[in-house]
């Protein structure tokens, strides 16, 4: 009981403080509930799709456009998100510093922003981009919001994988405001970055197993252990490879593409492989990171090819 006086007693004690902080701390916590760091990788993979969809180059302000509402899609999920997950934030070692968690922001106005935010991305995208852009935007929000933290993320281990669809819209988002429509080849985008989210965020989960049981989140290394983790992290992995080559077999991408997806693929299942053999902190952080460069960098070999190609 002593306790949660205590830690409702600093809650309200840093809400008393943050009305006098400067306004570039300000600034900096409503930034940082966007999820600045995650969003940069999908605005990303949203950019190359547009190169893919059209290697002669969409117009420089096509790109400004979809890069903003794409930013402001995912930061108001992320601000979303940030709410709906505040009290769980709060007993994790590794969020418990986040603006809503910590107090600094009053809930109600990081939900405020989250839903201002989703509200203008959809109006700006389909104003000055397009309307399928706008609607896939959206659906990518909503996506992550209901799909996956309301409803996946506290019932089941497979949270991740289901959940997974929402972090690959953006690539649809891409391809549909470089195009204004959406062809069967850009489903190879979608399915990538689909089959690369669990290896990418069960390496994640194992470093934080101990929050995630602490909080009664059934993440994998939780529900069926770090052994069983480790081993879905491999099968993952050569499922994704697997897939990256699909592209290539139905005419989307050439040599320069496969090349580089061979390259990237081997890498990545001998991250994996050494991860299944030992069990280390070091190899899943290793893998952790190594899958976003990853990521990035095979969504930049897919642009060079088309362009080049």
């Amino acid at each position: 009981m002593e306790a949660k006086t205590g830690t409702i007693s600093g809650i309200a004690s840093a809400r008393r403080g943050a009305a006098s902080r400067g306004s570039l701390a300000v600034v900096r916590d409503y930034l940082a509930l966007t999820k600045p760091r995650v969003v940069s990788l999908l605005l990303w993979t949203t950019v190359a799709s547009m190169f893919v969809a059209d290697p002669s180059g969409p117009a420089l302000s096509t790109i400004l456009w979809t890069v903003l509402g794409g930013y402001l899609a995912a930061g108001g999920a992320g601000a979303i998100n940030h709410y709906l997950e505040r009290e769980a934030d709060a007993r994790m070692a590794r969020t418990s510093g986040r603006p809503l968690a910590s107090g600094r922001i009053e809930p109600w106005r990081g939900l405020a922003f989250g839903i201002a935010l989703g509200a203008i991305a959809t109006a700006q995208l389909g104003l000055t981009v397009n309307t399928l852009a706008a609607v896939l935007a959206a659906t990518g929000l909503l996506g992550y919001i209901f799909l996956y933290t309301l409803w996946l993320k506290p019932r089941t281990p497979l949270n991740i994988v289901l959940g997974g669809a929402a972090g690959a819209v953006p690539p649809l988002v891409g391809w549909a405001a470089a195009t204004g429509e959406l062809s069967a080849q850009a489903l190879w985008l979608f399915a990538i970055v689909f089959f690369w989210t669990p290896p990418h965020f069960w390496a994640l989960s194992l470093l934080v197993a101990d929050d995630y049981a602490r909080t009664g989140v059934p993440m994998l290394p939780v529900v069926r252990g770090e052994g069983e983790t480790r081993r879905q992290i491999l099968s993952y992995s050569v499922l994704l490879v697997a897939i990256t080559l699909g592209p290539v077999l139905t005419g989307l991408f050439g040599a320069a593409y496969l090349a580089a997806a061979l390259v990237l693929g081997v890498g990545f299942i001998l991250l994996a492989h050494r991860l299944s053999a030992q069990a280390s902190r070091e190899a899943a952080r290793r893998l952790y990171l190594s899958s976003l460069a990853y990521l990035a960098l095979l969504f930049v070999a897919m642009a060079v090819d088309r362009v080049t190609g």
